[in-house]
């Protein structure tokens, strides 16, 4: 893509056949494509863990869900593309080549020094313009917190921090013990 091309503002379908092809990853916001920052152990051990954990509580429930680690692109709509680092989706299985989740169920951040005003800020209203988004956890490596947003049936969003203990999630039967390390 062109230097013009980059500067102009990207629809979500642009930017995913744009980002498919670059050696870094790669945000949509607001149009804009933004470099994600390279991770660190504990930023890459966190989002492990939790994968494994949902993947976990997921199979233990006995759920037709999917559970991603980073990669996968969640639009929020025309203009804004995230790629959460762990994420929830239930029903039909999404085809081997799908690149998008439309309906995730639970999204996860791991908190990095770059991300945290967006994580808890734009983030956390952008997914939950998401009609299926049920839950927004926020871990925190260095607080060894797990800021947990959980959105109802009457569409009331309660957030809780938690930094001990699990955290029950929709679909019933799902709970899972989150801490923000994996030795812990």
């Amino acid at each position: 893509m062109s230097d013009a091309a980059q500067r102009r503002k990207l629809n979500a379908d642009e930017f995913i056949q744009w980002a498919m092809d670059q050696p870094k990853r790669y945000e949509l916001v607001a149009g804009e494509a933004v470099a994600m920052a390279p991770e660190r152990v504990a930023h890459a051990e966190a989002k492990f863990m939790v994968a494994r954990r949902l993947a976990e509580a997921v199979e233990a429930a006995g759920l037709r869900c999917q559970v991603f680690t980073d990669g996968m692109a969640v639009q929020i709509d025309e203009f804004t593309v995230y790629e959460p680092d762990a994420l929830v989706r239930c029903g039909e299985r999404l085809p081997g080549d799908a690149v998008k989740v439309l309906d995730p169920l639970i999204v996860v951040e791991v908190v990095s020094p770059s991300s945290r005003g967006r994580d808890a800020g734009a983030k956390f209203a952008d997914y939950f313009r998401l009609p299926t988004l049920r839950h927004y956890l926020i871990l925190s490596t260095e607080t060894r917190t797990v800021v947990h947003h959980e959105r109802d049936d009457a569409g009331v969003i309660t957030s809780r921090v938690v930094s001990d203990g699990a955290i029950t999630l929709d679909p019933p039967g799902m709970s899972v013990s989150l801490s923000p390390r994996p030795d812990s």
